[in-house]
């Protein structure tokens, strides 16, 4: 399949392009565009067949639900078939932006979309090209991060083409992403709401709008793949270069010391080593190279930057790759979970 890869501005998209794109959503055929956290590949989300698509382009597993994006509110009563009223509050201070929810599906949305799941996973993306899209298409469009299944998320559109030219029909390219890592999910179906995936809006944020407490599922952090997953990336492992990641956590002195030592191993050992650091530690090491995810104070920066570096790591033929942590205040858990996905949760723990 040749895949049309077109150019436009983030703000005020093309017409003849976005109708192109639009066309094929609504012919069954997969559009890859941005939206304010990475680039999703979309379809028709209450088309079986093109939602079957999706997951074949991706090699992602079938039961690994995908999100449905929408534009205008009615849209989630639509396709809800219990909608709380918990969803009008978020919904009234978060959408468009990065936040799913869950509620339990409607017979018009189909099994393939939400991964056999009796709930659907909808979101409002705050990004004009993604919501021309879905209103010019005359869908709701089912659409997962735009990559290989487990490959660091795509936040350009040279990502996109990397992974799937020639899987899908078209890329559509608005340049760099705002925000960097996925949606926060919130599971509304249970008696408390309950956060499945972290992101750029916290629990603190969402219990506060509901006047509630919101928790956190324990998977969050927790090596668990025993569960079949309510929300997509709970179960598998995601984000991954092609190297070895291994997170390091401790005090500042131990971890430079720490990666430094396993550095010079590797270097013996004929090893090309990566390491993923601050502004404020990178000229501390010894490796072959040391990206520099931005200053540690700068969250939203390491959050935007966190899978091009990780993708900067495979063009680098990275063997070998260490991160510091990024225990950040508000965005901290979010880009820790993406973190622990992508290293397979091996964690080294280092004291003084």
């Amino acid at each position: 399949m040749e895949t049309k890869y077109i150019s436009v501005d983030a703000g005020h998209p093309d017409e003849e392009a976005m109708q192109i794109a639009a066309d094929l959503i609504a012919a069954g055929e997969l559009v890859a565009f941005p939206t304010e956290t990475v680039y999703g590949l979309g379809g028709n989300a209450l088309d079986p067949t093109a939602s079957a698509r999706i997951y074949a382009a991706k090699g992602r597993p079938s039961d690994n639900p995908l999100i449905v994006h929408i534009a205008e509110y009615s849209d989630l009563l639509r396709v809800g078939k219990q909608v709380p009223e918990d969803a009008k509050k978020l919904a009234d201070a978060f959408w468009p932006g990065p936040l799913t929810m869950i509620v339990q599906k409607s017979d018009e949305v189909p099994y393939a979309t939400t991964g056999g799941l009796d709930t659907v996973a909808v979101r409002m993306p705050n990004h004009a090209v993604a919501l021309e899209l879905i209103k010019r298409s005359g869908c709701l469009i089912a659409a997962p991060s735009a990559n290989t299944s487990g490959r660091p998320s795509p936040t350009e559109g040279a990502h996109v083409r990397e992974d799937l030219s020639g899987k899908i029909a078209m890329i559509l390219d608005a340049g760099p992403v705002g925000i960097g890592i996925e949606s926060t999910i919130i599971d509304l179906t249970e008696d408390t709401p309950m956060v499945l995936r972290p992101g750029y809006i916290t629990p603190a944020m969402l219990s506060k709008v509901l006047g509630k407490e919101v928790i956190i599922d324990p998977g969050i952090i927790a090596a668990d793949d025993t569960r079949k997953p309510k929300a997509p990336g709970m179960k598998y492992k995601h984000y991954a270069p092609k190297g070895n990641l291994v997170l390091v956590e401790g005090a500042t002195e131990a971890v430079i010391a720490e990666i430094n030592r396993r550095t010079s191993r590797n270097r013996i050992e004929g090893k090309r080593t990566i390491v993923i650091a601050t502004e404020e530690t990178k000229s501390r090491y010894e490796a072959d190279t040391v990206l520099s995810i931005g200053e540690r104070e700068d969250e939203e920066s390491i959050a935007r930057h966190l899978y091009g570096i990780l993708r900067t790591c495979d063009s680098l033929d990275a063997q070998e790759i260490y991160s510091e942590s990024f225990a950040t205040p508000k965005m901290g858990q979010a880009i820790m979970n993406r973190l622990l996905k992508a290293a397979g949760h091996e964690v080294i723990r280092v004291s003084e």
